[in-house]
């Protein structure tokens, strides 16, 4: 399982960037809530070390056991069903041995090493029926898991990963397109029964989401979270109101902005260093990015191309849900932003799944 590598093949840029990235979530963490920096410290602490530890674990070798990955992923997600600890009328998080963690967030890792094992297991079937059902089986079977945590933006994040994958995969682009003119009408045609009264398609609170986002004028008080989003982002500036500054007129200071260390950190982001720390911030996560799919490229075979695919596509997709709900692009729902945001077990989690990108730089293909 672990073999010796070349240092000079671990990749230290990539290590700078996140290392980077990861304090600055540290220092607004600590602005937004003063008494959580510490642990999110700690969490930066264990996040690095698991990198260490996993970026020297042969990929190739854990990916032999991905069947083994699966069956672990979808037993603790029954374990929130069974066990489970209610946390803001959702219950997704669970207790083993005295820790206490979410397993949907770990769940993106694990499918991502599963799925990269089997697309490349079946690469030259991936377009038949046979093996498209049964990746839809395999993939629905943990989304349906995480969505009635409910974890609705996990989910999504979830399924778009998996789309990245099946695409890089080799999926044919006529059934793209296929599923394509059937799921935009069909999204067009569920928008129009979210604004219907008494639609049952979406829970209470999920279509108020949607309807606060659509018409915030007549939905004022659920649409607040956002408007006060946007009103601090905006007030930013160019260059912001300071890290950790004692302004009066600011919005995360006169507590208006809801949970500022999680789901609205670009808020703060926003106010305190403005459109340029915003920037940083956006710059940093499409470098990270774009260096894993660099290692992809670079990869000694189909299953580390894929693994690299898969965590870009986990900070682009889970960055851009997070970005545009503070922004007021997307209706309201809860995911961190990569790396920023509070949180023990997303930030050791995409470590974690980082240390595999490290192991697929260590082993470059021959040329």
């Amino acid at each position: 399982m672990l073999k010796q590598y070349e240092i000079k093949n671990y990749n230290f840029r990539l290590l700078i960037l996140i290392i980077a990235i990861s304090v600055l979530g540290v220092l607004f963490v600590g602005s937004a809530r003063s008494s959580l920096q510490n642990k999110q410290i700690m969490g930066l602490a264990l996040g690095l070390v698991a990198l260490l530890v996993v970026s020297l674990m042969d990929y190739s070798y854990i990916l032999n056991f991905y069947w083994l990955l699966y069956i672990v992923n979808i037993i603790l997600l029954l374990l929130v069903k069974v066990v489970g600890d209610d946390a803001g009328g959702a219950v997704r998080w669970v207790e083993i041995a005295g820790i206490r963690f979410q397993p949907s967030e770990f769940s993106k890792i694990f499918l991502i090493l599963f799925f990269a094992k089997f697309f490349t297991k079946y690469q030259e079937k991936i377009n038949t029926v046979r093996i498209l059902a049964l990746t839809a089986v395999l993939i629905g079977v943990p989304l349906y898991l995480i969505v009635s945590q409910p974890a609705l933006s996990t989910s999504i994040v979830v399924a778009l990963i998996f789309c990245v994958l099946l695409f890089v995969s080799g999926l044919s682009y006529k059934i793209i397109l296929s599923v394509a003119a059937v799921t935009i009408p069909m999204l067009i045609i569920g928008i129009s029964i979210i604004l219907q009264p008494g639609q049952k398609l979406l829970k209470g609170y999920q279509a108020n989401r949607v309807l606060a986002w659509l018409q915030p004028e007549q939905y004022s008080d659920l649409a607040r979270q956002q408007l006060n989003s946007k009103i601090a982002i905006g007030s930013g500036q160019l260059f912001g109101k300071g890290l950790n500054n004692n302004i009066i007129s600011s919005v995360k200071n006169g507590n208006f902005i809801s949970e500022p260390h999680t789901d609205f950190i670009f808020a703060v982001v926003g106010e305190e260093l403005g459109f340029i720390g915003g920037c940083v911030i956006i710059v940093l996560l499409l470098l990270i990015a774009l260096e894993c799919l660099r290692i992809g490229r670079n990869a000694k075979d189909f299953s580390g191309t894929l693994i690299c695919s898969g965590m870009a596509a986990l900070i682009v997709c889970q960055s851009f849900v997070n970005i545009c709900v503070a922004t007021g692009l997307m209706p309201n729902t809860g995911i961190p932003l990569p790396f920023v945001s509070y949180g023990l077990t997303s930030l050791v989690s995409i470590f974690i799944g980082m240390g595999f990108v490290f192991n697929v730089g260590l082993q470059p293909k021959k040329y």
